[in-house]
């Protein structure tokens, strides 16, 4: 399995923003989604996989019906549920992200690794970047645990300004 580091621009917050060979990290995400779907023993359908495509072409989080939009118009049926069922086993599988800020999704950059990501948004171009976030996670794991609380899933989401739409503020 590649390594998920290869293509900094994907892997790297501090370079998601900036211009990269995209293409090359949407083509190695792809092959880490098939071979973390095999070593599951999951199914990656034509339905599956265009969806994962679909949401590697930008760094932008995209909604359900976006995301059946482009199915519809490519043949793979107009029912919500496509798009739903198929966005529920990319998050279900570690491959997809669910954005709550935006009610949308977006490909995961660390597929099939154990892993506390944070996404950075921004307000204005809705571009996303996904940090590592593993010390927060821990911090708020301790401060949980003195409440006798077990935290079994958190997100963290920080909406701002990308480097980008930053410079034409």
């Amino acid at each position: 399995m590649p390594d998920p580091h290869d293509c900094p621009g994907c892997a790297a917050p501090d370079l998601a923003f900036a211009a990269h060979d995209h293409t090359h990290c949407a083509h190695d995400a792809l092959e880490r989604a098939e071979a973390v779907t095999a070593a599951t023993g999951a199914r990656m359908t034509p339905v599956r996989r265009r969806v994962l495509e679909i949401l590697l072409e930008e760094h932008k989080a995209l909604g359900a019906y976006d995301v059946l939009a482009r199915l519809a118009k490519e043949g793979f049926g107009n029912q919500p549920p496509v798009a739903y069922r198929a966005l529920e086993f990319l998050v279900e599988q570690g491959l997809a992200h669910r954005i709550q800020r935006l009610n949308a999704f977006t490909a995961c950059v660390h597929p099939g690794e154990d892993h506390a990501p944070a996404f950075l948004i921004c307000r204005t171009c809705h571009m996303v970047a996904e940090a590592e976030a593993t010390a927060a996670r821990a911090s708020l794991d301790a401060e949980a645990a003195k409440a006798g609380f077990q935290v079994e899933r958190s997100t963290i989401e920080a909406l701002g300004l990308c480097p980008n739409c930053r410079g034409q503020a």
